[in-house]
């Protein structure tokens, strides 16, 4: 790519985000989603953060690693056991970070 066509795409991913955000600012309480996206957009944060999340987790060297030497996988795991039976987040973070810590000094 020339040097004016990676201008071009920066300048067209700048308009694309500010009409984006400023649609939210302009339109204010006017922009009303229908009632099946307001449902369905509820669970992006979770997809989102598991899609973060499940990669590292299940292969942080590159290759799949299902073992329990895989520190990652055991925090990870120890945290949605955690957040699930106790429903608290900080909580199922401090374990899990503790248990990650433990595994990394222990192998």
């Amino acid at each position: 790519m020339n040097s004016w066509q990676h201008w071009a795409a920066i300048i067209g991913m700048l308009a694309a985000t500010l009409a984006i955000r400023a649609s939210f600012l302009v339109f204010g309480q006017r922009l009303a989603f229908p009632a099946w996206l307001n449902r369905a957009l509820h669970y992006v944060p979770a997809a989102v953060l598991s899609a973060l999340v499940a990669p590292m987790a299940l292969a942080p060297a590159g290759s799949i690693d299902l073992s329990w030497h895989n520190a990652y996988l055991v925090g990870t795991v120890v945290a949605i056991a955690v957040a699930w039976k106790n429903g608290k987040t900080l909580l199922a973070i401090v374990v899990s970070f503790a248990v990650y810590g433990a595994l990394r000094w222990l192998l």
